[in-house]
């Protein structure tokens, strides 16, 4: 009978983490001075000084947005890169000053551990000076990518 509860217990325990998880994929969070990637750089002092939280068009290997850039980390056995990337390509086209870049995670090893990148597809909204904004790790909304541009733009979301 015991057994029977530990697994209940384990199995309501891993349902609840299960939908909290799911709730937070492709949330895009905003990204402040003490974000994982700065911990981690923090704490190792390998890392180089102008790794704080700003991507460069070098690093990207494309032009930065005038306003904005939308770059999403990507790799070939992802479900939900091709949608993403299009949604992603889309808000980028019809918005002015703001540019999209996809990168290949697998490729691009050194920028996906620098940026600490765990999942695919991951998307980076980056202001006009390359510092990370906002960034969201599964697929996104078309409304919540709509809104964090808006929100590094100063505007409403359009409609």
């Amino acid at each position: 009978m015991s057994g029977l509860i530990v697994v209940l217990v384990v199995l309501a325990a891993a349902s609840v983490v299960g939908l909290v998880m799911r709730r937070r994929q492709g949330r895009f969070r905003a990204q402040s001075s003490t974000s994982a990637v700065s911990r981690t750089q923090a704490a190792d002092s390998s890392w180089p000084a102008a790794a704080g939280g700003v991507v460069t068009a070098a690093e990207l290997g494309a032009p930065l947005g005038e306003r904005a850039t939308l770059v999403q980390f990507s790799t070939e056995f992802c479900a939900y890169c091709g949608p993403t990337r299009k949604l992603l390509a889309e808000v980028a086209g019809a918005r002015d000053g703001v540019a999209f870049v996809e990168v290949d995670a697998a490729r691009r090893l050194d920028l996906t551990r620098r940026l600490n990148v765990r999942t695919t597809p991951t998307v980076l909204l980056l202001a006009a000076d390359g510092s990370i904004a906002q960034r969201a790790s599964g697929k996104p909304s078309r409304s919540d990518v709509l809104a964090a541009v808006g929100s590094v733009l100063g505007e409403g979301v359009p409609s």
